[in-house]
């Protein structure tokens, strides 16, 4: 398998394997995190406007790990992280960051951001050995206590 992440366009067919992948890595969260996870609110349409608006990476034909890159104001953000099942363990989350470092260093971006959610303590520990650290904790709305946590990591 081709380890090099490519970048999915707004009409790119791979869109509909890549929705099916994410289901895939997040659908065990279901009943696990409070609130439930904005994938629920992800369709083809709107993963097509994603691709318009931001950058979305993939690893293997058809897509066994993705990320979608945000730019925002001094730091870039990664969002929907994820590495088929039967594909973790293989370094492939490890080649998304470093991927993510390259492109916030061309974008002159000295931090990479995300979220996970508190309930996920294996996330946090995959993410804590890729090098981020935590950074806030927040609430979304309607909770009075942290769901998620922010982690970043300085861009060398």
């Amino acid at each position: 398998m081709e380890l090099t992440p490519y970048q999915l366009g707004p009409d790119d067919p791979a869109l509909g394997p890549l929705l099916v992948l994410m289901h895939d890595c997040f659908g065990y969260m279901e009943g696990r995190i409070s609130p439930p996870s904005s994938l629920g609110q992800v369709t083809a349409a709107s993963l097509r406007d994603t691709a318009a608006q931001a950058e979305i990476w993939c690893i293997g034909a058809p897509p066994v790990a993705c990320m979608i890159l945000t730019e925002k104001p001094g730091r870039l953000y990664l969002g929907k992280v994820c590495v088929a099942p039967a594909h973790q363990r293989l370094g492939l989350a490890r080649h998304l960051i470093d991927h993510a470092t390259a492109r916030a260093r061309a974008l002159r971006l000295p931090v990479l951001e995300l979220q996970t959610r508190i309930e996920l303590e294996d996330n946090h520990a995959t993410f804590r050995a890729l090098g981020f650290t935590e950074h806030a904790r927040t609430a979304h709305t309607g909770f009075d206590h942290p769901t998620s946590i922010t982690l970043r990591k300085p861009v060398p």
